[in-house]
């Protein structure tokens, strides 16, 4: 499972980044001392021994790839000391940006109150097409997560990619040709990244936006995509530019989830090959929500204290809901009130709002419609540890895998019930 990663060109650069913000958060002096070194070892390791070293070093891999970790690593620990020093020397200034972003949120929001909705589905629609949480309630809160649904309420990969999608589908009639494939690239990167920009700039949504950026660069180019290393190198660059989001919970649910999507919902269809159109879809829905939850629901248990029972059962129909509620929802912000269609577009808005809400509301009155629990922060690697063992012997057939991963789950038993008793 590792290995499908790994072995990618953007996997090695941020798994180093991410260990250079953890060493510098786990002991600031210490993680500047090794970045200090290592900008004085690099040129001492390139220059030292005269030109015939220096002829060497090209057939030494090893001393190139130990110079590479040197320098990332070194670099890491700056741009994280950096951030740290700016955000306390300037704790309340935002950039322009987010502050424009916030503005166009805010003007969206007044059409959203014009609706005729009750105030729990006016904050429904905000937190789905706009990523504006702040008229919400507890309970409503509650209840979409009590039914495994909460991140549709997050602006990430889904919200972006239906948008995109629909996008996508406004642009297909144009001709084929060099020229109109570059203007349908400028429109549909316009337009995701306006989209990325009304929702506040979450860092879900940010993510998305560069990994379909990546996608649609690659597809223009004609060059080959691969999931995981679009999904490192949209990683790696939300970390170069901040490497707080290392700690933003959305930041890891939202990437957890896609890796695990990535390798597990292919290998859950093979598992079960459904030939009919009509079921296909479904059976593809199903095993996505399966996928992330497997990938999430040990984070959730360690941030939420709780697992939804009856995710399999809700995911499908709300996912539908917002799926057709997002480009009309597109559509209706854009469109002036006095133009033809208007009227239709937000009767269309509140019933879609109205049926999603319904679904919830039901699902969360079922009794035992979720499982409340925690886990602490070791039990929680440890479960992830367990996971990875188990998902490897899946894959690889090796048995090693298989009893590090019931090692690893019987010792987190163990913990968890001389804890509870």
């Amino acid at each position: 499972m590792i290995e499908e990663i790994w072995k990618r060109p953007f996997a090695r650069p941020l798994g180093v980044w991410i260990a250079g913000i953890l060493l510098y958060t786990c002991g600031w002096a210490r993680g500047v001392w090794i970045g200090a070194l290592a900008l004085v070892l690099v040129p001492v390791l390139c220059l030292a021994g005269g030109e015939d070293a220096r002829r060497r070093q090209y057939q030494d891999r090893w001393l190139w790839g130990a110079t590479f970790v040197l320098l990332t690593l070194s670099l890491s620990v700056a741009v994280a000391y950096y951030r740290d020093i700016r955000s306390e020397r300037i704790p309340e200034r935002a950039s322009i940006v987010r502050l424009y972003a916030r503005e166009a949120q805010l003007a969206l929001l007044e059409k959203v109150e014009r609706l005729r909705l009750s105030d729990e589905e006016k904050g429904v629609v905000a937190a789905l097409t706009l990523g504006y949480t702040r008229w919400m309630d507890w309970e409503t809160r509650q209840r979409f997560s009590l039914t495994g649904v909460a991140h549709i309420l997050s602006v990430s990969g889904f919200h972006v990619a239906v948008v995109c999608g629909f996008l996508s589908f406004l642009c297909a009639f144009f001709p084929r040709g060099r020229l109109w494939q570059g203007i349908r690239y400028l429109l549909l990167m316009t337009g995701l990244w306006f989209y990325v920009f009304m929702t506040g700039l979450a860092p879900p949504s940010i993510r998305s936006g560069l990994m379909l950026s990546f996608y649609l660069t690659g597809k223009l180019l004609r060059r080959t995509t691969d999931g995981y290393n679009t999904l490192a190198a949209a990683a790696f660059c939300m970390l170069v530019y901040d490497p707080a989001y290392l700690f933003d919970i959305g930041f890891q649910l939202s990437y957890l989830a896609v890796y695990f999507i990535l390798f597990l919902a292919p290998r859950l269809n093979r598992l079960i090959e459904v030939r009919n159109p009509l079921l296909a879809t479904p059976w593809g829905w199903v095993t996505v929500s399966i996928a992330a939850q497997a990938g999430t629901t040990l984070l959730c248990f360690y941030y939420f204290k709780q697992f939804p029972l009856v995710f399999l059962l809700t995911n499908l129909p709300v996912s539908l809901f917002a799926t057709a509620l997002l480009p009309v929802s597109v559509l209706w912000f854009c469109v002036p009130e006095t133009l033809w269609g208007y009227e239709a577009l937000r009767v269309s808005m509140e019933g879609l709002t109205r049926a999603m809400v319904w679904i919830v509301d039901v699902f969360s009155e079922f009794p035992y419609a979720a499982f409340i629990g925690g886990l602490d922060g070791v039990e929680t690697v440890m479960g992830y540890v367990a996971l990875v063992c188990g998902l490897c012997y899946l894959k690889g057939r090796n048995p090693k895998s298989l009893l590090a991963a019931l090692l690893f789950l019987l010792i987190l038993s163990l913990k968890i019930l001389l804890r509870i008793f």
